[in-house]
C-alpha cells in the first residue's frame, strides 16, 4: 500500500489515455507542483459527491494514476499540464495531513484470464469500434485511419472506454469491472447500442406522406 495524491475530477482516466488539466486552485498547484518536480503519478478518481472547486469532494474507490507528460507554467503559479493514464488503484484509506486529499492505495490490475479469450472477445470489439469512429468522422466530415486503432486487446478495451461517448457514471463502471474478458463484453453491448443510435440519428428520414399534413 502507498500514498497517492488525489485528484477528484468529474472524468474518469483509464490506462494508457491521455488527460489535459488547467490547475488553478492552490491546493493543486501546490500537488501537481511536487508531483512535476519529482516524477511521482497522482491519481485520478471521479467524484461521487461534492464539487471539483472548492470543498472537499467525496471520490469513488478505484481510480487510475496519472503520470504528467507536459507542463506548462502560467503567470500566478497556475499550469496546463498534459498527463497519462498508468495502473488502476482501489483506495483503502485516507490522510488529511494535506492542503489536498491523500488516498491509501493499492493497485489494481484487471484479473488475470487466457490470453486467447481476450483475443476473441477483442476481435469481437473491434470491428464495432471502427464502424463508431467511421460514424463519427462520416458526420464531422473528418478522416479515420483504422491502423490507429491498437491491435492488443486491453489497449483497445481503454481507448473503446475513453473515446465512447457516455456518461462519466457509465465509464466508472467499465474502470471498476475486475475481470478483462467481461470488459470487453461490456464494451461489445455498449458499442452495438452507440452504432444503433448513431446510425438513426445520421440516416436520413424521409417523408411520410400517410401523416396528417400534405407534403405541399
Amino acid at each position: 500500500m502507498i500514498e497517492l495524491p488525489l485528484f477528484p475530477l468529474n472524468t474518469v482516466l483509464f490506462p494508457g489515455m491521455p488527460i489535459r488539466l488547467h490547475i488553478f486552485e492552490e491546493r493543486y498547484k501546490l500537488m501537481i507542483g511536487r508531483c512535476y518536480q519529482t516524477g511521482q503519478p497522482f491519481g485520478v478518481v471521479l467524484i461521487k459527491n461534492g464539487e471539483e472547486v472548492g470543498s472537499a469532494a467525496e471520490p469513488f474507490m478505484v481510480g487510475c494514476t496519472a503520470v504528467i507528460t507536459e507542463m506548462e507554467p502560467l503567470p500566478g503559479g497556475r499550469m496546463n499540464i498534459v498527463a497519462v493514464g498508468h495502473e488502476r488503484f482501489q483506495i483503502r484509506g485516507f490522510k488529511y495531513d494535506e492542503a489536498y486529499l491523500v488516498g491509501l492505495v493499492e493497485a489494481y490490475p484487471l484479473a488475470s484470464i487466457r490470453q486467447e479469450d481476450i483475443a476473441h472477445g477483442s476481435s469481437v470489439l473491434r470491428p464495432w469500434v471502427e464502424k463508431y469512429l467511421k460514424m463519427l468522422a462520416a458526420a464531422s466530415e473528418s478522416q479515420f485511419d483504422a491502423q490507429q486503432i491498437p491491435a492488443d486487446p486491453l489497449r483497445l478495451a481503454y481507448l473503446a472506454s475513453f473515446l465512447v461517448n457516455i456518461s462519466p457514471a457509465q465509464k466508472q463502471d467499465l474502470l471498476m469491472i475486475e475481470q478483462a474478458d467481461e470488459l470487453i463484453a461490456n464494451l461489445r453491448q455498449i458499442y452495438r447500442r452507440e452504432v444503433t443510435l448513431l446510425d438513426a440519428m445520421l440516416t436520413p428520414q424521409t417523408a411520410d406522406s400517410s401523416g396528417p399534413f400534405s407534403s405541399n
